[in-house]
């Protein structure tokens, strides 16, 4: 992966992108012509109001959904272009997905659920089980491995939410409001744990969130307002 320093190549490439939705004869605009570089090994944070297009946004990067008009690279790959099934397994190699409310299986353990990307890849339990016995350790679970999600805390939920993510070793991590089902102390030791991932794999991670001290984990900010960026700025942190 490249290093961090400089962030001289950009792994996420957003060319006047716009995204119309039909809501019965009426269109949506959620993106307006977004011009947008992610480098790699940023940690970027997106906020703005509901409705200003952050989360479709964040899902267009995670070949979640389809722009109306531009293009769209991730990591040399446009996905604006390339057809669904490409798609997929691009997203399954190369994206981690981190969501609000967790999706996690009930039936599955914590290693079982963190496990599970690979395993839908045609993996066996065996063999990938000091991969995620090491995930599990980083976000500080190694004693919760055979828990399942009702024996679980929503902070700890969300820790095996970040393992999965990174289990298939992602060039780009999309978290979408990791924090907002949590309280503030537990949302914050999530936020110190992305930072610590960030630092220590040095994966690209995009981040929506609508909460200001959250955003400022991050490197940049940008901020959206009616599918548009009105501001984009480097963090203390940067």
């Amino acid at each position: 992966m490249a290093e961090k320093a400089g962030h001289t190549e950009g792994l996420v490439q957003v060319d006047e992108v716009t995204k119309v939705y039909l809501q019965g004869h009426r269109e949506v605009r959620a993106l307006a012509g977004v011009t947008l570089t992610v480098p790699r090994g940023e940690f970027l944070s997106i906020m703005g109001p509901s409705g200003s297009g952050k989360s479709t946004l964040l899902h267009l990067m995670g070949g979640l959904d389809r722009p109306t008009t531009g293009r769209l690279t991730v990591d040399g790959a446009a996905l604006s272009e390339m057809p669904d099934t490409d798609v997929t397994i691009f997203r399954r190699e190369r994206v981690g997905l981190i969501f609000q409310f967790f999706n996690l299986l009930p039936t599955l353990t914590a290693a079982e659920n963190v496990a599970l990307p690979l395993l839908l890849d045609g993996k066996r339990m065996k063999d990938v089980r000091a991969r995620v016995e090491s995930l599990l350790e980083v976000v500080g679970l190694a004693d919760r491995s055979a828990h399942r999600p009702d024996e679980l805390s929503g902070g700890e939920m969300q820790r095996v939410a970040i393992a999965r993510a990174l289990v298939v070793e992602p060039r780009l991590l999309l978290a979408d409001e990791p924090t907002g089902n949590l309280d503030s102390v537990t949302a914050t030791e999530i936020l110190e744990l992305l930072r610590s991932v960030h630092q220590g794999k040095a994966p690209t991670i995009v981040m929506v969130t609508h909460d200001p001290r959250a955003a400022e984990f991050g490197d940049r900010v940008i901020r959206l307002r009616d599918g548009k960026i009105e501001e984009d700025r480097r963090t203390a942190r940067s």
